[in-house]
């Protein structure tokens, strides 16, 4: 959209890394909620998918996305003090590595995360926060009268669509990095416990054509599952696509399971859903558990904060590794080791004894 023009001069170097004062850095966490609505404003706007590889100037950029240039400008200064975009000595923008993670078409978008994260329902409970502290239980059904999925789906489609695009593409992005990981040999079935729309287990079947495979999960769910496990797809007649609920049975036999980031909701849930896979399975299975951690150091900040959405939203909670640990344990399983999948999750193998 824009012409190539010379290698843009940044601004002045930046000045040496410093530590700010205390009292700075609290004054720019607490106007931490500027910045989180900032990134979603451009995401909105598309701000990140109308500049291309060129410089572009703030009037180019605002005819674009059909917006003012004097607040456009304020928003993308604010943007660029935490790297997102970047301003040239000439008063143009470039595309920072942040800032391309904000385009639709970037093969690692986070895009919809970001939206999600800042999805409408957001501003009204974080404030509560403290409230859901003192009781150790969610504020939703208090503020909306009814409780989360309920109101995603019931009261706020164009956020039940963020969400589900939320987690298509974590899901996604993450599947290939889960059968990099998971060692196949001596699986003939592989069951995706509560798997969504079963990306981890196309890719695992991907890799190893002579495994089948199995998808568990809620029939509205199961009902969308990746084009590739359904008929007509690549991998349709190694797959059976089973409907239910995981906290109530599982009906499927296999020699591996899955189950990734499910068992954050709640403590009876996740009870209920381990000990319904040793049920099902044989001795010696594997289980594999797949989860954020929140004593996990690289990814500390965004799983912190997670793990606090979690508590408003449902009451639910991400799991340090000891925690995940003694649940597997009292359920039944034998935990062999904890293994990161990438720097968000790791991956906890176990087996059901004999």
């Amino acid at each position: 959209m824009t012409t190539v023009s010379p290698k843009p001069t940044p601004l002045s170097p930046p000045a040496q890394p410093h530590t700010p004062q205390p009292g700075m850095r609290l004054r720019e966490l607490v106007f931490g909620a500027a910045c989180a609505a900032a990134v979603r404003a451009a995401a909105r706007l598309g701000v990140a998918d109308a500049l291309g590889d060129a410089p572009a100037g703030v009037e180019e950029l605002a005819t674009a996305v059909g917006c003012e240039p004097r607040p456009l400008r304020r928003l993308l200064r604010a943007l660029s003090c935490y790297g997102i975009f970047e301003e040239t000595e000439q008063g143009d923008y470039v595309h920072t590595d942040m800032s391309r993670l904000l385009r639709e078409d970037d093969p690692h978008s986070l895009r919809y995360i970001s939206l999600w994260c800042t999805e409408p329902w957001t501003w009204q409970a974080w404030p509560r926060l403290d409230d859901a502290v003192r009781t150790g239980g969610s504020v939703f059904q208090e503020i909306y009268g009814k409780g989360f999925f309920d109101h995603l789906h019931e009261d706020a489609h164009e956020s039940a669509h963020v969400f589900n695009r939320a987690m298509t593409t974590s899901s996604t992005q993450s599947a290939l990095d889960v059968a990099e990981l998971l060692d196949l040999t001596g699986v003939s079935k592989v069951a995706d416990i509560g798997g969504g729309q079963g990306h981890v287990l196309a890719s695992l079947l991907e890799k190893h054509p002579a495994v089948r495979g199995a998808l568990l999960d809620l029939p509205g769910v199961a009902a969308k599952a990746d084009p590739r496990l359904r008929d007509g797809g690549p991998l349709a007649a190694r797959v059976d696509i089973v409907p239910g609920d995981c906290r109530e049975a599982v009906p499927v036999e296999a020699d591996l399971y899955i189950i990734k980031n499910i068992l954050e909701w709640d403590d009876d849930s996740t009870r209920r859903t381990l000990r319904n896979v040793i049920a099902a399975a044989r001795p010696g299975a594997r289980v594999v558990v797949i989860e954020n951690l929140v004593d996990d150091t690289p990814s500390m900040k965004f799983t912190t904060a997670m793990d606090l959405l979690l508590l408003l939203n449902v009451g639910g909670a991400k799991h340090t590794e000891e925690s995940m640990r003694t649940r597997m344990a009292d359920a039944g399983l034998v935990v062999t080791s904890v293994r990161p999948v990438n720097a968000y999750l790791h991956a906890f193998e176990s087996t059901v004894p004999g």
